[in-house]
């Protein structure tokens, strides 16, 4: 007993150290991709190639503060502890960190200390951490961004073949195979007779991804839960950010979020027990 608490608290430590590199990839990410999308552009129309910029990637330029260009101490960046040491503000211009940095490194220390605490200190435990970090990431992005990026998704979806391979996850390889293939082209039909009716785009195609990566680890016999859970919760949380006047530009509201509490929630709970196929 008091081996398995000292392997969670040490796995809980090691989320934290995890988590404080996912804001990171939350903050960093996206910009990079948008960055990237407009060099190409510019590549494509003009004839003379664009000066070099200063690179921009996970790990340059160093931690910095984002109003005022502060470059953090590494004091600064212990996860949770400088937080709570600086009361949430930057140490230069007293600006407000904003509380979801610490959300994140607690969640995924959290999960990390559930890992090893279900599976024991091994490889299975690992593959469910990082999983788990990537669905924090992924639904971080997309409710910032509105972006499901591949370079999370088409990985997380492998990692869960290779997972139920190796028998890491807790699927069969033929329940990973057809959770993956059933998970994309449930909302890929769900898309299209949507835009048949309405002419409309009903949700973003890292959504179809998104599932896909879900049915790999979690196996197709999930997938109404996954599908149903995202729904539900999707549909309190429209109604709460309708009420709270933040809803999106037309009442547009990002899918993946949802999906990956889903996703969560069946990983530490399993799927609905009715709905388990």
């Amino acid at each position: 007993m008091h081996i398995d608490v000292f392997n969670g608290v040490s796995a809980g430590l090691i989320g934290l150290a995890i988590g404080s590199f996912l804001n990171v990839v939350i903050h960093r990410l996206p910009r990079m991709l948008e960055a990237q999308w407009a060099a190409d552009t510019q590549a494509h129309n003009e004839a003379e190639p664009h000066p070099k910029t200063a690179p921009y990637n996970l790990a340059f330029p160093s931690s910095h503060c984002p109003h005022c260009g502060y470059k953090l101490r590494w004091t600064d960046n212990i996860p949770v502890l400088s937080y709570l040491w600086l009361r949430g503000q930057c140490r230069q211009c007293h600006s407000p960190i904003g509380w979801r940095y610490i959300a994140i490194e607690l969640l995924t220390s959290a999960l990390f200390a559930w890992a090893v605490m279900t599976y024991g200190m091994g490889v299975q435990a690992m593959a469910w951490a990082g999983f788990a970090s990537a669905l924090l990431a992924l639904a971080a992005i997309d409710a910032d961004t509105t972006l499901l990026p591949d370079a999370i998704t088409q990985p997380l979806t492998w990692s869960g073949l290779i997972a139920a391979s190796m028998q890491w996850s807790d699927q069969s390889l033929n329940q990973a195979l057809w959770g993956a293939t059933a998970g994309y082209l449930v909302l890929w039909l769900v898309y299209w007779l949507f835009k048949l009716f309405t002419g409309k785009d009903g949700m973003g195609q890292g959504d179809f991804k998104l599932l896909a990566a879900l049915g790999a680890w979690l196996g197709w016999p999930s997938l109404m839960s996954l599908v149903l859970v995202a729904s539900l919760t999707g549909i309190v949380g429209g109604l709460i950010l309708r009420w709270r006047g933040q809803l999106g530009q037309g009442g547009y509201m990002p899918f993946g979020p949802f999906l990956a509490l889903a996703g969560l929630w069946v990983m530490l709970l399993g799927p609905l027990p009715s709905l388990h196929l």
